[in-house]
């Protein structure tokens, strides 16, 4: 048993970098994921109260009762579907796969709501792309390079996601372009700011190759069919 002064072997300091960086990221998702898990809650509260006052009445309209129950249903189920969609990225699937434009919309919608509040934007200009690829490392090194992306931008833009498939492989690409038009609004500070070097931790444990120059961020993904 390794004792706490040992120093860690290099494939280990690998792992806890990669691990480390992987928890900032969790981090940084966890207000878009309990939002993501909530949405669905919150009407279900209004619609008891509604249908509590006309059960109360001197002659209830069952119709209608009978309504704000289907209603309940409905949230209900989607506020179940939330939260397990939320728990496969707290622990992904080993092996699961998912088409690239349906994986980055996934990605996209848990994080906009938050990027907008941030005074940034997000444009997906991405065409149906069925192209396979492992839904656990486009969930850990998109997000992650959303993040480094705008954490080091002094001024708000607009973030365009586009894809294109070249030698068999999909590379997509991440430009900030400002725009002056969007605000951001007040808000608690983050955990913290994500680095390029955890993002190029996190990618390479993924197997997404990285290109990065002045406000852009390209991504080479292979097939996982």
């Amino acid at each position: 048993m390794q004792s706490p002064d040992t120093p860690a072997a290099p494939d280990e300091q690998a792992l806890w970098r990669v691990e480390a960086a992987r928890y900032a990221l969790l981090r940084r998702l966890a207000f878009a994921m309990r939002h993501h898990m909530v949405v669905h809650l919150q009407p279900i509260g209004m619609i008891t109260e509604v249908m509590d006052r006309r059960l109360k009445a001197a002659a209830p309209d069952l119709a209608q009762v009978r309504e704000s129950m289907e209603k309940i249903n409905g949230f209900s189920r989607a506020a179940v579907q939330s939260c397990l969609e939320v728990v496969g990225w707290l622990a992904p699937e080993p092996g699961a796969t998912v088409p690239l434009d349906e994986g980055v919309r996934e990605c996209l919608a848990l994080v906009r709501s938050n990027f907008n509040f941030r005074g940034f934007s997000i444009r997906d200009d991405i065409q149906d792309l069925p192209f396979a690829v492992a839904r656990d490392g486009l969930r850990n090194v998109l997000p992650a390079c959303l993040l480094a992306l705008t954490d080091h931008t002094a001024s708000p833009g607009a973030v365009v996601v586009s894809a294109e498939m070249a030698g068999g492989r999909a590379l997509l690409t991440l430009q900030l372009v400002p725009d002056d038009s969007l605000r951001a609004f007040p808000a608690d500070e983050p955990y913290r700011l994500m680095s390029w070097a955890e993002v190029e931790a996190v990618a390479q444990a993924d197997g997404v190759a990285l290109e990065r120059d002045d406000g852009r961020i390209r991504l080479t993904l292979a097939s996982a069919a």
